[in-house]
């Protein structure tokens, strides 16, 4: 947690509050937080004076594209179309946000008291600030200077497999992540060099989907199921996105609302309740670590349907 639909709608409500506001400042308030540069003044020499462009997501990573917002500066920004585009040196620099595990991004006024999880604030005009909460302190942050490739900054960005809403995420690419693997396809579908965004929760929706046990191995997938997987992957996180993400925890927007997944989860974290579909008491076991919720008639059966 945070997973794809949560960074995704964190991302959204970003495009609608911050772009186009000068970032004036800020404070740090866990100089580890910040990834690169090392040097915290450092960091705010590079972003400020800066506004945000347009924000975009990779997997579970934001990025904001920063426009100089001096006219004396000597970069120019650049407008990547896909997830994907701010691989590339050029004049853009950039601005990369990890949320982690506990990691929350609030779009706040800055008399509004401090949570005492405050790691980093980005200060912007109007006395309005853009506040990074992170109970766990695992998240991230990184300014990427002007003509430096992302990748070569934020280096998890390198190992990142297609995105599911992105052209190149088809049943034969997805096969081809999964053929010869003798591991379980629960486990799979955690790697990011499989899927970029998918966690625990949603490889238990869509894996629920799918009809397809948690304990299943790659290598035995059919490739009709590998299809009814990359549909069901999509609906779901489509799904999680229209409402808001999933909020079991401690995930809010950046207006501090919960996600409403939760509700009409089909499985995840609701070991000992009916399935939703066959009334057959859904399961939890441990599997690499990590729980695995399912119902053992309908993905016995092989698919759900919508």
């Amino acid at each position: 947690m945070p997973e794809l639909p949560e960074v995704e709608t964190v991302r959204k409500g970003l495009n609608q509050l911050t772009l186009n506001q000068e970032i004036t400042g800020g404070d740090v308030l866990l100089d580890r937080t910040i990834a690169y540069p090392f040097s915290v003044s450092e960091f705010f020499d590079g972003i400020k004076k800066n506004a945000i462009a347009t924000w975009h997501r990779r997997g579970k990573y934001l990025l904001a594209e920063l426009t100089p917002s001096s006219p004396s500066s000597p970069s120019s920004p650049s407008s990547p179309s896909s997830p994907s585009s701010p691989s590339s040196p050029s004049s853009t620099n950039w601005l990369g946000v990890h949320l982690r595990m506990t990691g929350q991004l609030l779009w706040l006024h800055r008399d509004e008291p401090l949570h005492k999880h405050t790691r980093v604030r980005l200060f912007f005009e109007e006395h309005r600030e853009l506040r990074f909460v992170d109970q766990r302190t695992f998240g991230k942050m990184w300014w990427v200077p002007p003509g430096v490739a992302v990748e070569s900054i934020m280096t998890g960005l390198a190992k990142l497999a297609a995105d599911p809403f992105s052209p190149e995420f088809t049943v034969e690419y997805l096969a081809l992540k999964l053929q010869n693997r003798r591991r379980p396809i629960k486990t799979a579908l955690l790697d990011q060099s499989v899927v970029a965004g998918l966690g625990n929760i949603y490889a238990d929706e869509a894996l629920f989907k799918s009809g397809i046990l948690s304990e299943t191995l790659c290598i035995d997938l059919q490739l009709k199921e590998i299809e009814r997987l990359r549909s069901a992957i999509i609906q779901v996180l489509e799904t999680s996105i229209e409402a808001g993400g999933t909020t079991f925890s401690n995930f809010l927007n950046v207006k501090g609302t919960n996600g409403n997944y939760g509700g009409v989860a089909w499985v995840y974290n609701r070991a000992g309740e009916p399935c939703r579909v066959c009334g057959t008491t859904i399961q939890r076991i441990r599997l690499a670590g990590r729980s695995s919720h399912f119902c053992s008639q309908c993905q016995r059966l092989g698919g759900v349907g919508s």
